[in-house]
């Protein structure tokens, strides 16, 4: 599996700030890059033109992650296509309340995306990836899922079950060529962290005293979907800044 040139790469949630830099840097290294999204299509169709204006491979594909049938179906559809040697789980949510005013619907629907919504695209495509003796498995979890953060108890039962997911994953399939990684972010420059960490709160938060980039986190989740990252399975890694 050296000509990376014909590996695919499928990145859920790709068309948000995190997810565009992983598809942007997955292409810059020779994938053909499936960008996933269910809403953010729009952003989603910028990615793949500014991927394709550097040179790069990619198209758009929608789905709800939260649907098995609608999962399954598409996964299908993309596989006929030709093997995935590269899945990022990216796409997730955030619905912040203390768990004490915390309704159903707010805890159901962010586990729902980011841990059923992981089952739905990563299981289908393992035993495919497990007949090519190579597969990449990258989750986005969260230092929240690691430390805990206050207002976020269903984002962080939501990563923290990532994580002991893909820990279980790796030791299935390790012995198939498949690595199982999950790439834990803190803060992270963009729309989604702009109107929650002001600049004296991130001092205080972060040891780096700044918040992440985009392409920080895309760098690592590459290096992981390279065959350079081998034998690095069942890992937990923070881009964090020094926050735990």
């Amino acid at each position: 599996m050296s000509d990376t040139t014909t590996r695919r790469a499928l990145v859920t949630g790709g068309s948000g700030d995190i997810g565009a830099a992983i598809c942007m840097t997955l292409a810059a290294a020779g994938y053909h890059v499936i960008v996933h999204a269910h809403r953010g299509m729009e952003r989603a169709g910028a990615v793949v033109e500014r991927i394709r204006e550097t040179g790069g491979q990619a198209r758009v594909m929608a789905f709800d992650v939260t649907d098995a049938a609608a999962s399954a179906q598409a996964l299908e559809s993309v596989l006929a296509e030709g093997p995935v040697h590269c899945v990022v789980s990216n796409a997730g949510v955030h619905d912040d309340a203390p768990m004490a005013g915390m309704s159903d619907a707010q805890w159901r629907q962010v586990i729902d995306v980011s841990l059923h919504g992981f089952f739905h695209v990563v299981q289908p495509l393992l035993l495919p990836m497990a007949r090519m003796r190579f597969g990449r498995v990258v989750a986005m979890g969260s230092v929240a899922g690691v430390m805990g953060n206050r207002g976020q108890a269903n984002y962080a039962a939501a990563k923290a079950g990532l994580h002991g997911a893909v820990r279980s994953l790796a030791r299935e399939m390790a012995s198939r060529g498949i690595t199982a990684n999950v790439v834990a972010p803190g803060v992270i420059a963009g729309r989604m962290s702009e109107s929650l960490f002001p600049p004296e709160q991130l001092k205080a938060l972060v040891p780096a005293a700044r918040a992440g980039t985009p392409e920080e986190v895309a760098a690592l989740v590459a290096f992981l979907c390279s065959d350079d990252a081998g034998y690095i399975n069942g890992q937990v890694i923070g881009v964090n800044g020094g926050m735990g």
